[in-house]
């Protein structure tokens, strides 16, 4: 019964975070989002050369917490990992077109 297979489609996922060291004690939830919610955090983080780090999983994760939530401690590993991704393109941003970020 191959042809009666339904496919599943997975609904993609987005969070956005916010991190700042002098007065954040833990990056912040300020997207969330499923569909085309999703897709229109995407979009606005592509419009506005926001960094975009994949993984499924996490924004999974993440969508079932709260705007303005910390993310918890047990994520800390995972997000600590993104904020190096995005340091490095910061870095590279900046050595590429002489601005400090």
């Amino acid at each position: 019964m191959a042809g009666n297979k339904k496919e599943i489609k997975k609904i993609k996922e987005a969070a956005a975070l916010q991190y700042s060291p002098d007065k954040d004690r833990a990056p912040k939830i300020v997207a969330l989002g499923r569909g085309e919610i999703a897709e229109k955090i995407l979009e606005s983080a592509e419009e506005n050369k926001i960094p975009v780090y994949k993984d499924a999983e996490l924004a999974h994760t993440l969508n079932k917490l709260d705007l303005g939530d910390e993310v918890p401690p047990e994520l800390y590993q995972v997000v600590a990992e993104i904020l190096v991704f995005v340091s490095s393109l910061d870095k590279e941003y900046g050595e590429k077109y002489g601005k400090r970020q």
